[in-house]
């Protein structure tokens, strides 16, 4: 099977506006002071999707970007 690409400019158009779609969904956390936490959050779910876009069309990738959940933050550091 073949990895194909689109183009870079269809492939960045797309990308921004999926990220205007999870920066609309996850404003509603933006009013409990987690803006900071919001904006990492909307790229770590773009980039699960872009591994999990590219899996799906064949590419030989894990999706994932994380090795465990991430911490709270009312939690201690390990």
């Amino acid at each position: 099977m073949t990895y194909s690409r689109i183009p870079e400019s269809d492939y960045l158009k797309l990308l921004f506006q999926l990220r205007g779609q999870m920066a609309a969904i996850l404003n509603v956390f933006n009013c409990y002071g987690l803006n900071n936490d919001v904006t990492q959050a909307v790229g770590e779910c773009v980039k699960v999707a872009e591994n999990f876009g590219m899996a799906l069309r064949g590419k030989s990738t894990p999706i994932h970007i994380l090795t465990k959940p991430k911490r709270r933050v009312l939690e201690d550091e390990d």
